[in-house]
């Protein structure tokens, strides 16, 4: 099964062991109702002890899922007259990411994405999730152009991380990222990014300087992925599980320390059990923030902006 993943097996085969009964009852002709009801109600409980007690490992699993839906997956089902725009005037294009203008509930919006794929063959094409510089400098071309004509920005970050190959280098990956949060701290428009899947390192902050920041409910955001930190920390990036559980990389916990707004409830189970709930709450959540964003002055968004990242964290003297 498509997103099958290991904590979910013992689920599986219980939803397995129901379809072949009910199968049976129809070949056969042999009631099996009871045995179903009771089946199905272990099932009902299982999935209820499986997800409402997910640890952040087993949440990175989910976000890390093929199944999830991708950047163009929330695009076209959040947007009307969607127009996708391409390259960045001075390399190539680049397929991880994507963007154009599109209509939002009406509102005219720029609308930028990092696109993964749903197999080996488009996440081959895709890169992974991987943005090259010219990538984020598509990104950065396609928000000056936003601010140019006064359309708010909405971001979608789900990768694991910017090109680190020594092509992405060559062409200054780390300039280009740096580019963008300078870029993005003072945009005169509204802008909303939502982190849908992955968020890791400076390659999802890149779009990440936001007014509004939300999060998918097991999506994960940090500086660093577990297995690159457990290959740093305890020189073995096996210990990623154990990186995870002790990063807070979780929605539930960067809501809890003030670095995001808002968290976007998922199905059970996560985003790809039901893509079209997901897309519409992702919207909700997206199109409430910029009617609240559109209200203010630029001097005020400006402002607001500078403060939410100027009071983040702690520090002692």
């Amino acid at each position: 099964m498509a997103g099958e993943l290991l904590f979910e097996k013992p689920l599986l085969e219980l939803r397995q062991k129901i379809e072949e009964l009910k199968k049976f009852t129809l070949e056969k002709g042999i009631d099996f109702s009871d045995e179903v009801q009771k089946l199905e109600q272990r099932a009902h409980e299982l999935e209820q002890q499986i997800y409402g007690n997910l640890t952040p490992y087993q949440k990175l699993q989910i976000a890390r899922s093929n199944a999830r839906p991708t950047a163009l997956n929330y695009i076209n089902g959040m947007c009307s007259d969607f127009i996708e725009l391409h390259g960045d005037r001075s390399f190539r294009d680049d397929p991880a990411l994507v963007g154009g203008v599109g209509k939002l509930d009406g509102m005219p919006v720029t609308v930028i994405g990092i696109q993964k794929g749903h197999d080996t063959k488009e996440n081959l094409y895709r890169n992974f999730g991987m943005v090259h510089p010219e990538g984020y400098r598509k990104a950065l071309r396609l928000m000056k152009q936003a601010e140019k004509f006064q359309r708010p920005v909405v971001c979608l970050i789900d990768t694991p991380g910017a090109y680190p190959g020594i092509s992405a280098e060559e062409r200054n990956q780390s300039e280009a990222i740096a580019r963008n949060l300078l870029a993005m701290a003072n945009l005169r428009v509204p802008v909303v990014s939502v982190v849908t899947g992955e968020g890791a390192s400076g390659g999802a902050l890149a779009l990440g300087i936001a007014d509004r920041v939300y999060m998918l409910e097991h999506a994960w955001y940090c500086v660093i992925a577990p297995e690159s930190a457990a290959a740093i920390l305890w020189k073995d990036a096996s210990q990623s599980q154990r990186a995870a559980d002790s990063m807070r990389i979780t929605a539930q916990d960067l809501k809890q320390f003030g670095i995001i707004d808002g968290i976007v409830p998922e199905p059970l189970g996560g985003a790809h059990k039901d893509p079209e709930q997901t897309i519409q709450a992702t919207k909700q959540v997206i199109v409430d923030s910029l009617k609240e964003l559109c209200k203010l002055s630029i001097e005020e968004l400006l402002a607001n902006r500078y403060d939410k990242y100027k009071s983040m964290g702690q520090f002692l003297e």
